[in-house]
């Protein structure tokens, strides 16, 4: 069989040849400049893609390494805030034992409680304190206004209550001010003690002790004192269990400076009771710090030296501790929050380096292989165009002539 080749053709398939050689040169060169190996989608389509996933990985961190800084900047502030507040709440203390010194007069004790309320309004202030991005820090789950006002019937919470979880790639930016500031319980913790509002006596106690807590009830107690007509006189007291009606002891014997004890509690009580004088004991509530405070300064304000002003002091310090232990609490929960944030900013990071790594692999060229593939093909474009010269001579007119 002969194959008849015509020299047209030839030429035609040679000139074709040769542009695609010169295409190829062109592509590498423009590889080589720009020190990619995907330019264009069509240069490796599944690469192509594989670098687009990439690189919005790339923004993405990028976007929430932004973020969880604004985050970081804002659970800082929180932390300090809280830090300062902690100190006024141990100014106070301070005050509320300067005010008992049974040396100061009515009007010392009236200044007194003005220095209270003037840490009080700082505290006010700290609770409403504005981030960075015009957010309050204890607004919770969102709050443009100031989350507390202060009312005549106490302070109260307008923001949203709640905290948004950390994430893999973010904290919160805010904290739960109702938790916060007002979620402390009252008296030492699980109970509270107090004085029947018509006792005569001078009798006062401690805030009181846990002795056995699997004993706790959760009911409301009445100790009431009976005083014979004697001389000397007897004071017994006997303890009834207000929320049942039930008797707990009668006719136990008292003396000054006592420490009565029952149903997992117990309290120390001081001075003389007249008859008829009770102590009650209550389980704690929730109360804001602010009322505490506030609770505090009045009982200072114009107060005589009594019992009366020694049981609110006892009172006062014990829920002022409470206060203290509870910010202390909400601090360390937010350096908890920093560290967890510190922990994300690594994690970050290192998934961007190894993102970046990947994106140089698929996208980036080989500048060896590359420098290597494009000086072959300009070898084989350069033999191509001088093998197409020679042979563009060779014809019968040129062989005759």
């Amino acid at each position: 069989m002969v194959m008849r080749i015509a020299s047209s053709n030839a030429y035609d398939l040679t000139i074709a040849n040769i542009n695609a050689q010169q295409v190829q040169l062109a592509n590498l060169q423009n590889q080589l400049s720009s020190g990619k190996a995907i330019n264009q989608a069509s240069d490796n389509p599944a690469g192509a893609a594989l670098a687009e996933r990439l690189t919005m990985s790339t923004t993405q961190i990028t976007s929430q390494q932004s973020a969880l800084t604004v985050q970081q900047n804002s659970m800082t502030q929180i932390e300090s805030t809280l830090g300062s507040s902690v100190s006024a709440l141990q100014q106070i203390r301070t005050l509320v034992v300067n005010a008992g010194d049974s040396t100061l007069t009515s009007a010392n004790r009236a200044s007194i409680a003005q220095q209270i309320t003037a840490l009080r309004n700082q505290l006010l202030g700290y609770a409403n304190t504005v981030g960075a991005n015009g957010v309050p820090v204890f607004g919770g789950l969102g709050s443009g206004a100031a989350p507390f006002a202060d009312t005549p019937t106490g302070v109260q919470y307008n923001g949203n209550s709640g905290q948004r979880s950390t994430t893999a790639s973010s904290i919160p930016s805010t904290m739960d001010g109702q938790a916060v500031w007002l979620n402390v319980k009252s008296g030492n913790g699980v109970f509270q003690t107090s004085l029947g509002a018509t006792n005569t006596g001078t009798l006062w106690t401690d805030s009181g002790t846990v002795t056995t807590p699997g004993s706790l009830t959760g009911d409301s107690y009445q100790v009431a004192f009976n005083v014979s007509a004697t001389t000397p006189p007897v004071t017994t007291y006997n303890v009834v269990d207000q929320t049942t009606g039930a008797t707990v002891s009668t006719n136990q014997p008292y003396t000054d400076g006592q420490t009565i004890q029952f149903a997992g509690m117990s309290f120390t009580a001081h001075g003389a009771p007249a008859n008829g004088d009770t102590v009650n004991l209550a389980p704690s509530t929730r109360t804001s710090i602010f009322s505490v405070v506030d609770a505090a300064a009045a009982a200072i304000n114009n107060a005589p030296n009594s019992n009366v002003l020694t049981q609110n002091i006892s009172l006062a310090l014990s829920q002022i501790d409470s206060s203290i232990s509870h910010l202390t609490a909400a601090q360390g929960a937010a350096g908890t929050l920093l560290n967890q944030a510190d922990s994300i900013s690594t994690n970050q990071q290192n998934l961007s380096v190894q993102i970046t790594t990947d994106l140089s692999t698929t996208q980036d060229l080989n500048m060896v292989q590359g420098i290597s593939s494009f000086q072959n093909q300009q070898t084989s474009y350069q033999a191509a165009l001088q093998s197409y010269a020679q042979v563009q001579k060779l014809s019968l007119f040129n062989y005759i002539g």
